[in-house]
């Protein structure tokens, strides 16, 4: 009976139309735009897939097919966005896939989704911050100064460095801005997506003036088969939307605006990809593009050196929004557990006049720059990648067990092609994870172990849901 008992309670499920957003001490301010909201999106997904990915792909694995790759990879990853657009529409809560799975397969399900991406966001505003790091010690050197190597990279990296220190700075500034409140940060983040489209666009109109049509043959240089696998790579350039939506209880109307934003900045990155990777494998042979910074010596190429410079600093403008979101993402899925009680409380309380989660914010800033600080890239790119998938497959599988289960629920968009549209990013992500290194998949495990120990060990009894004086489960 006991056994019953438990196996009941990991799946017990708060109705949707009774989620709440908890006490007057843990509410967040209802104060983000339909085009904030997609700027935050925008800001989520473009990012290293211009700046280095399509040079990357490019020049070793699809050649002018990139595009393909690159289209391939929208596709899929639209299959998950209508997913999510119809989710959040209809619970336009804080946290995401970590909601959703909760609100429909169970307490389990989400708390594993939520634990997850607690790790793979942080993990991925640290990686971020190596990488913009990167592209500051260019232009440093670019305009001739020199800075100490002790402070230029995490220990082992180079010689004499000690700790990344500008990733570091760069963790903390990013927290720092994000608990200063939500409309304040997210004009920051508004302007500098602006900012970084303008340079993107500036990229392209030049580049279109120096294609040589000759550089698309072959198009398939590696076969079809290669443009497959560089959408395999890719993918995880074309996510972002699934952080910005953690951030739906922060709209003024997210049944309305939180669909459109989440198809929208898919949409506006995905042109911008295509039209670079067109400019890109136009401008150089695929086999002469650089893997690390294609755009810069594709310019150098056709003898415009000086606007290298502007295209680092497109990098590292482009590059900082990304962290933004996925900061903001962490913070909200963490907020969203701790207030459900999977999480201790202390966790879930918000400024008193900001109106934002400061705590946990800044264990967020904290813990992203010590990964940043002092773990090499290829190490800290490890963490990322497998629980986003994950959450992939939960939201599309939920989508459809809650059109069956609760047909007649409002919902202010509905994923077109049911069952099939959800099923094909089921199968897609599915078919991604199989392309993870094994290292990753003993990270997960290690992570998912200690996540079972915390879970049963204090999660279980301390949920909402476990209290029946304060809520009614959903009866199974």
């Amino acid at each position: 009976m006991a056994g019953l008992r438990m196996g009941q309670g990991v799946l017990r499920r708060k109705p949707i139309e009774q989620i709440e957003e908890g006490s007057a001490s843990q509410q967040l301010t209802q104060t983000l735009g339909l085009w904030q909201l997609t700027a935050i999106g925008v800001g989520g997904i473009i990012g290293a897939g211009i700046f280095s990915l399509a040079g990357a792909v490019a020049n070793g694995t699809a050649g002018p097919a990139v595009l393909v790759s690159f289209l391939i990879a929208g596709i899929a990853s639209a299959a998950a966005a209508f997913s999510y657009a119809e989710f959040a529409g209809m619970i336009p809560k804080a946290g995401s896939a970590y909601t959703y799975g909760y609100a429909v397969l169970g307490e389990l399900a989400g708390w594993f989704i939520g634990w997850d991406l607690l790790l793979e966001y942080t993990a991925i505003v640290a990686v971020v911050a190596i990488g913009i790091s990167g592209y500051f010690g260019f232009l440093v050197e670019a305009m001739g100064a020199e800075l100490p190597n002790w402070m230029m990279g995490a220990p082992g990296t180079g010689d004499g460095h000690r700790i990344d220190l500008f990733a570091v700075v760069l963790c903390l500034l990013i927290a720092y801005l994000l608990t200063l409140g939500i409309k304040n940060a997210a004009r920051f983040e508004t302007v500098v997506v602006i900012l970084k489209v303008l340079v993107v666009l500036l990229v392209i109109a030049v580049g279109f003036f120096h294609i040589d049509t000759a550089n698309y043959n072959p198009f398939f240089p590696y076969g079809v088969g290669g443009a497959f696998t560089g959408a395999a790579t890719v993918f995880f350039a074309v996510f972002g939307y699934d952080a910005m939506s953690t951030a739906a209880e922060e709209s003024k109307d997210a049944q309305r605006h939180m669909p459109k934003a989440i198809m929208y900045s898919l949409a506006i990155s995905m042109v911008l990809y295509v039209l670079a990777c067109l400019v890109l494998t136009g401008m150089q042979n695929y086999k002469d593009i650089d893997k690390e910074s294609g755009f810069s010596t594709a310019f150098e190429s056709v003898g415009l050196d000086g606007l290298a410079n502007v295209i680092a600093v497109g990098a590292i403008i482009g590059i900082l929004t990304v962290m933004f979101t996925f900061m903001l993402g962490v913070t909200r899925v963490w907020f969203s557990m701790s207030r459900d009680g999977l999480l201790p409380q202390w966790f879930a309380k918000t400024h008193p006049t900001r109106h934002v989660p400061t705590r946990v914010t800044w264990i967020v800033g904290v813990l992203s720059a010590a990964i940043a600080g002092f773990m090499p890239i290829g190490e800290a790119a490890e963490l990322t990648n497998i629980g986003i998938l994950l959450a992939f497959v939960v939201v599309c599988v939920a989508v459809i067990v809650l059109r069956y289960r609760q047909p007649d629920l409002p919902r202010s968009f509905r994923c077109p092609g049911m069952p099939f549209v959800p099923a094909i990013g089921v199968g897609f992500s599915l078919w991604l994870i199989t392309f993870l290194a094994w290292q990753t998949w003993a990270r997960f495990a290690v992570w998912f172990l200690i996540g079972l120990v915390v879970y049963f060990g204090y999660s279980y009894r301390a949920s909402k849901l476990a209290r029946p004086e304060e809520e009614t489960p959903h009866k199974l």
